[in-house]
């Protein structure tokens, strides 16, 4: 049997180095990975974040979960498998932008422990801030702005997180934000005190 990857020959290492784009940029390129139930103001609080973060000049890529399934992924559906799949993509697609010194914003619902383990593997633990976007069910439900916990509880949308797909809280997140209790700029001016220190060159 032929040997996998036999005929890849990857350059990685005649390619302009990750810190010396890192340094045209003047920032610390990483993953900030934003995730909770749908309507727990995960894409809201990143639109605002990308926005404050060019403002000080910060070259940020918002990765957001309905963006992400119109192209890449819109061949995986919901069942826990493509969920798995699409993570693992994202997770990828990470890789490459923090490799080019760019900073990663992404919303995803990420609904299990394992995916988001496999995301913080593949993208690499000292690059990933995991932040728990946290909003009780029943908020997200009175939010509902898309209509889809209204469509999941009648049974016309399938497999959706916290009605009939499960979400597993996390143990230990980096950072949690209470959208329940926290506006949306006290909750962006949360992550931003947590992760400026961590992209801003000095």
């Amino acid at each position: 049997m032929e040997k996998k990857n036999k005929n890849i020959f990857p350059v990685f290492d005649q390619m302009i180095q990750r810190k010396e784009k890192e340094l045209l940029l003047f920032q610390h390129s990483m993953a900030i990975w934003l995730y909770g139930l749908s309507g727990s103001g995960k894409t809201t609080i990143a639109i605002e974040l990308e926005k404050i973060l060019f403002s000080r000049g910060l070259i940020c890529k918002l990765l957001d979960a309905d963006n992400i399934r119109t192209g890449l992924n819109n061949d995986l559906g919901f069942s826990i498998k493509q969920r798995e799949e699409n993570i693992r993509r994202v997770a990828e697609i990470n890789k490459l932008f923090i490799d080019g010194g760019v900073i990663t914003i992404n919303c995803f619902v990420c609904p299990t422990i394992a995916m988001r383990s496999v995301a913080k593997k593949i993208i690499g633990k000292k690059d990933f801030v995991e932040i728990f976007v946290n909003a009780p069910i029943d908020v997200c439900h009175q939010r509902d702005t898309k209509g889809l916990y209204k469509k999941a509880n009648q049974g016309k949308v399938t497999e959706f997180t916290g009605v009939s797909s499960p979400f597993e809280k996390p143990v230990k997140p980096d950072l949690e934000v209470r959208t329940d209790k926290l506006s949306i700029k006290e909750s962006v001016n949360k992550i931003l005190e947590f992760v400026l220190p961590k992209i801003e060159l000095k």
